[in-house]
């Protein structure tokens, strides 16, 4: 295989790219939480390789500059695919004893009674840990379908025009809303795909970055050449992130997330089946089965609309600010609840368990408690603030003395 030109002129790749209507073109204030948010997002936002989105052989493909592939990147134009995508998340949380899925039963499942098991925002967010499999099709702006495969059920997501169904087919429910917005404004959260994954991860590329093309790979049987992104900075828990980027549509196959402390990714995410032909109309026609229990969005409790991708993250999220710059960046807010983790009656158990699932720390800005994952790290102070970053617990610590 040819050798592959490196380009660590990443300022000006970015820029380039960003004229061309790449994504990183918001404002850099808060880009860098874009990837926190879409994997602890989706919670705060991203496993070893999966062997069958690999195939054996590099494919020997023409020479480019990473400038050049994020150029092609931002100006591919995919309207229409199908296919199935593999996706495994791990954040190294700690084993909670099956309370996760007793959450997640009551509040996504109609345990509580208050929703729909079938409301995509509060059920898409399973794919923040463990495998999931995931059919994907799309045609056109307005027309998507995303299916998450279960164990003997199935979830879909389809976007019709102005309409929006989603169906839990264990549960037997409907979810139904519709609104003048179309395209990507009403396209599914949190992060689904690579491509999904590959923008918010292209938004974090300044001239703290280091960008080179590592070589080709082959994806869902298709040559691609791999775009690797390294922080330059030390004091952030992000090792790499490579994105293996189609050769002919330009369109990423696979999204790949590694912590610097090494072992298996944080997330990884691609094809293991994918066709860039128009899917049969039929793909995406939804009726209510019957007997379905059906919830239109009137009758849901009224949601806070997540900010544009084009607005200040930070403005969005009501008081969120950014501490230092580049990788090593610390989002901060001030609860104004005074004490740290909860306590009373009831808040004193609460706060013993989560107190200890964190670790205590001192400083200059007084005492709190780091909560740790293999790539999101947060701060809770006695006084009400929070702190958090793709930071290792010393830089957050560094970052909240800084602060005071």
């Amino acid at each position: 295989m040819a050798p592959y030109e490196s380009d660590d002129a990443v300022g000006a790749a970015h820029e380039e790219a960003a004229r061309d209507g790449a994504p990183g073109s918001g404002r850099r204030r808060a880009a860098r939480y874009a990837v926190p948010v879409a994997v602890v997002g989706v919670a705060a936002a991203t496993i070893g390789l999966v062997p069958a989105l690999a195939d054996s052989g590099d494919p020997d493909l023409p020479k480019i500059t990473a400038q050049q592939l994020i150029e092609k990147m931002a100006k591919s134009d995919v309207q229409r695919l199908s296919g199935t995508v593999k996706i495994t998340t791990d954040l190294g949380l700690p084993d909670l004893g099956g309370l996760e899925d007793g959450l997640l039963s009551g509040a996504d499942h109609g345990g509580s009674g208050d929703g729909s098991s079938a409301d995509p925002r509060s059920r898409l967010t399973e794919l923040a840990s463990g495998t999931h499999t995931l059919r994907v099709a799309a045609d056109g702006p307005d027309r998507q379908k995303v299916s998450l495969l279960e164990r003997g059920a199935e979830y879909s997501l389809i976007h019709d025009g102005k309409d929006v169904w989603g169906y839990d087919s264990k549960s037997n429910e409907v979810y139904h809303s519709t609104a003048a917005e179309t395209g990507e404004e009403r396209r599914a959260e949190p992060p689904a795909t690579p491509k999904d994954f590959a923008d918010e991860a292209l938004k974090a590329v300044d001239d703290t970055t280091s960008v080179t093309v590592d070589g080709t790979a082959q994806v869902a049987g298709r040559d691609a050449y791999k775009l690797l992104i390294r922080p330059r900075q030390s004091g952030t828990t992000v090792g790499a992130i490579s994105i293996a980027v189609d050769a002919k549509t330009w369109m990423p196959l696979k999204f790949t997330l590694t912590p610097r402390s090494g072992g298996a990714a944080v997330v990884d995410a691609g094809f293991t089946q994918v066709s860039f032909t128009r899917p049969a109309a039929s793909t995406f026609d939804f009726t209510p089965p019957k007997g379905a229990k059906v919830t239109e969005e009137k009758d849901t409790p009224a949601r806070t609309p997540a900010p544009k991708h084009d607005e200040d993250l930070a403005g969005g999220l009501g008081g969120l600010d950014v501490l230092g710059k580049g990788w090593t960046s610390v989002a901060t807010v001030d609860t104004g609840a005074e004490g740290g983790l909860p306590t009373g009656d009831r808040g004193g158990d609460l706060g013993g368990f989560l107190g200890s699932l964190g670790d205590p720390v001192s400083g200059k800005f007084g005492k709190g408690t780091v909560f740790s994952t293999r790539l999101v790290n947060a701060l809770i102070t006695d006084d009400g603030k929070v702190y958090a970053g793709l930071v290792t617990k010393e830089t957050l610590v560094k970052a909240a003395d800084a602060g005071k």
